[in-house]
């Protein structure tokens, strides 16, 4: 047995690494990212570009306008300049664009409700980029069976009460559709209920009819702090697609436009053409009509309720021309989506974009390589949300338990590149470079490198960074198996009801399904 002294450079070398777990053991979470990073880095057009579509949309706005206009809109803005052409079409002058363009919001914030209030409010400014859950999904992908089911109510709430736990999803939304539920206003009040029970983060949703806004409103304060409390403090914003390409109104989400303006709440909104289908084939000829089509959104707003909060929500998809079909992970929908995102930014206004929108069934090589694509463009785009963020599979035709929580890690490492480098002296290091290049040879241990090993560095737990070996000997677990591992830890413990005392009275005043027996085990 030897009984030579270790060197002093293997001393250092092992009170490093304890040092190092003990630093490890003791953090309490990420500490290196967080939702409202700037984006903005990532820029497909040129100044050159943004104007030619700039000035193309309202030659669109002006001359083409949009149709299956009705008599409300038009009362509500005909007589402020807006007119109807030779066509019997709806239309916007250049030079009411360009006012109404001056006086719109440039800022909106979502408050979260109860103890997330304050640390976790989204402010929708600039280039801030959160990740946001949306996407009203039809079905629930079942990771044991490689099988996807009708989704279901229960669904919204699990969905929902798993990303309450995801700290890399910043915002709620109605993930699934309760295709159980077939009654219009039972729909969306137990939807509202599902999520605002599960989570007290900002939230976004829509509505299947503007007469149940009002009632979603006495929700949402119930949900908080009790009567005319949501509007001083919302903390959901609502809205739909008012908009059906080709330059045509969808009047059952243009009424919630409508009254969401009148309320002088955000109006959220997307408006998703198709290219090659229901927009142009060229790239830029579908920009300039879905940039048309959410600029005639904005004016709507802006002429019922002016400085009203919008959300400049173009977004352009791709279709696969061999067969017709949506695509939502090609590189040409990662390109056109951050090109949406940068012409929101041209007008200074809040953006969102659909984002991580595979084409893959499964959690696979093709599901990584297209969500990382459209998730990295878009946020280095600077969207200030990036929406269908958590979990979305299939095209959007489903949603994923486990794909939810590797989005939320991918999310993380998103937020870090997002982050960037930050160059000082101290980070520069260069006294610390002279100390550890003469003795111990290496920067384990060293107290800048545990003063920074949690603030610099981002520490995926599904991502798999063991030896070969390793991970042989811990049962050559996949991503997929770790991730379901993780959902179902969390789904089967948390089962929180943010409603808390005022729950009761929410249950005398609207048809609530979900019972509290049933919210209190696992689906």
């Amino acid at each position: 047995m030897s009984t030579k002294t270790p060197s002093p450079r293997s001393r250092r070398r092992g009170g490093g690494r304890a040092a190092r777990i003990a630093v490890q053991k003791a953090t309490t979470g990420n500490e290196a990212v967080q939702g409202g990073l700037a984006g903005g880095r990532y820029k497909p057009l040129s100044q050159r570009d943004m104007e030619n579509i700039h000035n193309a949309a309202l030659t669109v706005l002006e001359k083409t306008g949009v149709s299956d206009h009705f008599p409300e809109l038009l009362d509500l803005v005909l007589h402020k300049g807006a007119v109807l052409n030779a066509h019997d079409r709806l239309c916007f002058p250049r030079a009411l664009m360009e006012d109404l363009l001056s006086v719109a919001a440039k800022e909106f914030y979502v408050f979260a409700r109860g103890e997330r209030e304050g640390k976790d409010d989204m402010h929708c400014t600039g280039e801030s980029v959160y990740f946001a859950n949306s996407g009203t999904a039809v079905t629930t992908f079942d990771a044991e069976t490689s099988t996807y089911r009708p989704s279901v109510l229960r669904d919204v709430y699990d969905f929902t009460r798993l990303v309450d736990q995801l700290e890399n999803i910043h915002m709620l939304g109605d993930t699934v559709l309760a295709t159980d539920v077939t009654d219009d206003f039972a729909h969306d009040m137990n939807t509202i209920y599902a999520m605002l029970a599960g989570s007290q983060k900002p939230a976004c949703l829509t509505f299947r009819d503007r007469s149940h806004i009002p009632h979603a409103i006495r929700m949402f304060d119930l949900a908080s702090a009790g009567e005319g409390s949501f509007m001083k403090k919302p903390s959901v914003i609502f809205g739909g697609c008012p908009m059906v390409s080709p330059l045509r109104i969808g009047r059952e989400n243009m009424e919630i436009l409508i009254d969401t303006a009148k309320l002088g709440l955000t109006v959220d909104l997307a408006v998703p053409p198709q290219a090659g289908a229901t927009a142009p084939a060229t790239l830029a000829g579908t920009l300039v009509q879905t940039v048309a089509e959410t600029l005639a959104c904005v004016a709507i707003v802006n002429l019922i309720m002016p400085g009203c909060p919008v959300c400049f929500a173009a977004w352009p998809f791709i279709t696969d021309l061999r067969s017709g079909s949506f695509t939502g992970g090609s590189g040409e929908q990662a390109l056109i989506g951050a090109a949406a995102i940068q012409m929101g930014n041209f007008y200074g206004l809040p953006t969102s974009v659909g984002a991580g929108m595979t084409d893959a069934k499964v959690p696979d090589a093709q599901y990584g390589l297209e969500k990382a694509l459209t998730f990295s463009l878009a946020a280095h785009a600077g969207a200030n949300r990036l929406c269908e963020f958590g979990g979305m599979i299939g095209s959007l035709m489903g949603c994923s338990f486990e794909s939810m929580v590797i989005d939320d890690e991918a999310g993380g490492m998103i937020l870090r590149t997002l982050r960037g480098i930050e160059v000082s002296d101290e980070t520069m290091a260069v006294d610390v470079i002279h100390q550890c290049a003469i003795d111990p040879g290496h920067f384990l241990g060293n107290p800048h490198t545990l003063t920074y090993m949690n603030s610099e560095f981002v520490y995926p737990r599904l991502m798999d960074r063991e030896r070969t070996d390793t991970w042989e000997n811990e049962g050559k677990t996949d991503l997929l198996e770790r991730a379901r591992n993780k959902a179902n830890t969390i789904l089967g413990s948390h089962f929180p009801n943010y409603f808390g005392a005022a729950d009761a009275q929410v249950r005398a005043e609207f048809p609530i399904i979900l019972s509290t027996e049933e919210m209190a085990r696992r689906g």
